[in-house]
This record gives C-alpha cells, structure tokens and sequence, in this order.
C-alpha cells in the first residue's frame, strides 16, 4: 500500500513506525533518521518544531522494532531488504546426515590436535630425580608458628 493512498484520518490511528515502514517501502531505499522522520511528520502535516522534539522517541522507536535495520553511516532500511541466505537443513534428509557427519569428524580431529599441543615432546620422563617437592616443609597445625 503507497503512503499516498491511505486516508489522513487513518495515517492518525497509526504509529510512527508503522509510517516510517510504508516510506521505506515506498522509496524502495535506505533513508537517514531525520530524513524518514520528516516524511512520517510530511505525512501527518505535523509542524516542524515536533521532528526537533520527538527524533528521539522515533529513532528509540526504530531502534527496538525489528522491522528496522540500522545499516553503517547512520541510514536506516526495512530488515527485510537484508536478510542473510540460512541454510535450513531438514533431519531426514540424506544431505544433512552427511554434513553433520562430517561436522563430527572435523570436531573429533579438532580436539585431538587441541590435545597434542599440552604434549611435550622435549621431556623424555616427566618423573626425574630432580623432586619438585624437596624444598616442601610440612608444618604440623599444633605447633606455635612465631
């Protein structure tokens, strides 16, 4: 449905956002915050002291609805025009199988090589005669320490 199209009467009933969502998709484009403000008020001939006093409240609007995209450089853009390719894989298919399989392997393999890196090669026994706990005093707890 075009902006240009809905009666005033209803563009009152609706909210900022709602607004905001028929300008981007009218445009077709991404849009700065104060650019899609000032048509949403452009829409409802709201005067302009009401974008300095409500941008905030609309960019707040935006920012929980996740119909809205904030994109770098501070555009804004319906989520929808950016949405990333999922792969949805299906329990029952073959395909899947396979993948996870060999997502299996792959994690398997990982952690072998995660615990060869702990594995010291140099040290050709670890129990040397040199004892790390020669230097150890024991201390019985009856005995007065001064």
């Amino acid at each position: 449905m075009k902006l240009k199209d809905i009666p005033k009467e209803e563009l009152e009933t609706m909210g900022y956002d709602e607004i905001a969502y028929i300008v981007l998709n009218d445009a077709g484009k991404k849009m700065k915050l104060l650019d899609l403000f000032k048509k949403v008020c452009k829409a409802l001939d709201l005067p302009e002291e009401i974008v300095e006093e409500r941008i905030g409240d609309f960019f707040e609007l935006l920012s929980i609805n996740k119909k809205f995209i904030l994109l770098p450089k501070g555009y804004w853009d319906l989520a929808t025009n950016h949405v990333q390719n999922m792969i949805i894989e299906d329990e029952d298919s073959e395909v899947s199988e396979d993948i996870l399989e060999d997502e299996e392997e792959d994690m398997i393999e990982e952690e072998e090589e995660e615990e060869d890196i702990f594995y010291d090669t140099d040290l050709e026994d670890d129990d040397t005669e040199d004892d790390d706990l020669s230097d150890l005093v024991i201390i019985d707890e009856d005995e007065n320490i001064q």
